[in-house]
């Protein structure tokens, strides 16, 4: 359990810094730089939490932009700022580059060759998929609880 928890930590910590490198790319005011780094450690070590307990990448990424969503709606309140504001720069240390390098790689080398390789083909399907869908999860994640929240008629 300890262990677990020093993981998390060091998640949050190393999630933090492309957050707050990124809020600053995006112009974000310095005083909300520190609400940055927070939803964006605090969704990836909860990302982290979730494949620790052996969820799928795409659905703990979809709970992840979730709850990334609701902390940055909260911080908007309190601050009169726009969600995004605090939002795009936290869900950015989640994107899946290593998926999508691999994709790319995959199909250089499918041009590449003389024949198509079945192992190969199966590779780039496989990580283009997982790319593809955890975009999707940061996304869809990432809009619903503003859509639940800013709703103006019932959801029932």
């Amino acid at each position: 359990m300890m262990e677990l928890l020093w993981i998390l930590i060091d998640d949050a910590f190393f999630a933090a810094i492309p957050a707050v490198g990124f809020a600053m790319v995006f112009n974000v005011p310095v005083r909300f730089l520190k609400y940055c780094a927070i939803a964006g450690a605090i969704g990836h070590s909860f990302r982290r939490f979730l494949l620790h307990f052996d969820f799928p990448i795409e659905w703990a990424t979809f709970a992840a932009a979730a709850l990334i969503g609701i902390i940055t709606i909260s911080f908007a309140k309190r601050h009169l700022a726009p969600p995004l504001m605090y939002a795009v720069a936290a869900i950015i240390p989640m994107i899946p580059g290593s998926y999508a390098f691999n994709t790319v790689i995959g199909l250089v080398q499918l041009s590449a060759q003389s024949e198509v390789s079945a192992e190969l083909t199966a590779f780039v399907i496989t990580n283009g998929l997982k790319t593809v869908f955890i975009l999707g999860a940061l996304s869809v994640g990432l809009a619903m609880p503003s859509l639940l929240y800013y709703r103006t008629r019932p959801v029932i």
